[in-house]
């Protein structure tokens, strides 16, 4: 049966992985909405009945008027917007459109916003579904299974590199660089890390934080299983040297992201693999196993923890 999708945030950054997905999966999009009229991506994704809406009060009405009027339901929003409109797009896509939710990472900014996302789920017996595509890689999947299989008890050490380079001028001075709008690089970037760690390695203890700039972070977890050093950052000089080294010489050359985890001395680079994460995604969540707020909350928790702990020295 054919889906009808709604999306918000059209013009943003990671909405055409979702337009991909859609597409993809079969879906029929409705209508999309971004204050930012750069929005012709979806027509050349093929979307060519699809209505586009500057103003979201308008988006919003077209949804209630078709499910109301002419008997067609949309099935599933998507939410490609900043952070900090996340929780009360999720409301009221659920409560006003009676659609479930696909939203893109993070769900929330501040965890507390969970309770109420869950109750407005209760109410109207709609789902939230949150992107954590980290999970379907196969070589993490297979890193979990390997560590899930280990019987020696032991704890492990864990060495984690994320750089993925961004203009860190425009990053700053963007509504990411605002840690009340996007929840800081802790959050923005490194949600699908931090995930992943406890999604393989158990629960959170100690955190600590050694370094906290806009541009890069750095500190330590002490989880279930693991010892974890991990590192963070936006700024292309952080990229290793061997990575540069295979960059085309040039302007304007995008700069590969670069993905590190070492355990216990052996490095797995994961840096490939990204190709169709999100269809994989949509797919899930149309087969329902999807990840639930249940499944969100707690790398939520400790990226806001993060963002609260006193950077101190090591």
């Amino acid at each position: 049966m054919v889906k009808n999708f709604a999306l918000l945030g059209v013009s943003g950054y990671i909405a055409p992985k979702h337009l991909d997905a859609i597409k993809d999966v079969g879906g029929n999009l409705l209508a999309v909405t971004d204050p930012h009229d750069s929005a012709g991506k979806f027509g050349a994704k093929g979307f060519m009945e699809t209505k586009y809406y500057q103003e979201s009060e308008q988006f919003w009405n077209e949804l209630i008027r078709l499910r109301k009027y002419e008997g067609k339901k949309t099935d599933l929003i998507s939410i490609c917007t900043p952070n900090y409109l996340h929780r009360a797009q999720s409301g009221a896509g659920m409560e006003f459109v009676e659609a479930d939710i696909i939203c893109e990472k993070p769900l929330i900014v501040n965890p507390k916003h969970l309770d109420q996302l869950e109750l407005s789920e209760e109410k109207t017996r709609k789902k939230v579904y949150g992107i954590m595509q980290l999970r379907l890689l196969p070589s993490l999947k297979q890193l979990k299974e390997n560590i899930s299989k280990d019987q020696t008890k032991k704890r492990y050490k864990i060495d984690l590199e994320y750089i993925t380079p961004r203009n860190i001028h425009w990053y700053v001075n963007s509504w990411k660089g605002d840690d009340k709008k996007s929840g800081g690089l802790a959050s923005n970037i490194g949600i699908h890390l931090f995930d992943m760690l406890q999604w393989i390695y158990g629960d959170v203890g100690i955190t600590r934080v050694y370094q906290s700039e806009p541009t890069k972070m750095r500190g330590s977890l002490e989880l279930k299983t693991a010892d974890v050093d991990w590192f963070l950052s936006i700024d292309p000089k952080d990229l290793p040297e061997h990575i540069k080294e295979k960059i085309p010489k040039g302007k304007n050359i995008p700069l590969p992201s670069y993905r590190l985890i070492n355990v216990d001395g052996e490095g797995l680079e994961f840096s490939d693999g990204f190709e169709n994460l999100h269809t994989k995604s949509y797919k899930e969540i149309l087969a329902g196993r999807g990840f639930r707020i249940k499944d969100l909350r707690p790398s939520l928790e400790l990226v806001y923890r993060i963002r609260n702990t006193k950077t101190t020295r090591r």
